[in-house]
């Protein structure tokens, strides 16, 4: 039998990420000079150029906060860009909440965009009334509508009798007309 060599190697330890872990405030700006533009672009695939900064400086406060979670035998580029997308995420889900301006809706679609506004007017008042549903009617209805499951799918995904499911249904339903009908009523 031949004697084989087998190199075995291991990761090379990384060494900003491991003064990052011991808490060298040097490292995090070494670390924003060497990668700040790299995560900077990868965040541009997420939010708009003009928030962009934010949302790094939001990364590297993240990446400082939680660098006991670091791994030095793994690219500190990896551990950035994961925390520069939840940040992303997280950035994009606080300005759903943002007040649109309808006279710039209004200039983006032309003359026509009176449907376009009316919609999303209704998807508000609708979002809303879903919003104050009970869980229970709130998910049957959004099986149904926006999973696109008929009752009998619903009755097996969620365990429930069918009866049941149609009850919630047919009680969700009500509430949410009647929801949006007082919506109407106050504008």
């Amino acid at each position: 039998m031949d004697n084989i060599d087998i190199e075995v190697t291991t990761s090379p330890v990384d060494e900003l990420s491991l003064r990052l872990a011991r808490g060298d405030e040097s490292a995090l700006n070494e670390a924003y000079a060497a990668h700040g533009p790299s995560v900077r672009s990868y965040v541009l695939r997420f939010v708009p150029d003009s928030e962009a900064d934010d949302v790094l400086q939001q990364t590297f406060i993240e990446v400082w906060r939680s660098r006991e979670r670091l791994d030095a035998k793994r690219p500190l580029i990896a551990f950035l860009l994961g925390v520069a997308r939840k940040r992303s995420i997280d950035h994009l889900r606080k300005r759903r909440h943002d007040v649109v301006d309808v006279a710039q809706i209004r200039e983006l679609v032309g003359s026509d965009g009176d449907a376009v506004i009316n919609q999303m007017v209704w998807a508000s008042e609708v979002r809303r009334g879903l919003d104050s549903l009970p869980e229970e009617q709130r998910a049957v209805i959004v099986l149904a509508y926006f999973d696109d499951l008929t009752q009998v799918e619903i009755a097996r995904r969620l365990d429930l009798p069918l009866g049941t499911v149609k009850a919630r249904m047919a009680r969700g339903l009500a509430r949410l007309a009647e929801r949006i009908e007082q919506e109407e009523l106050m504008l």
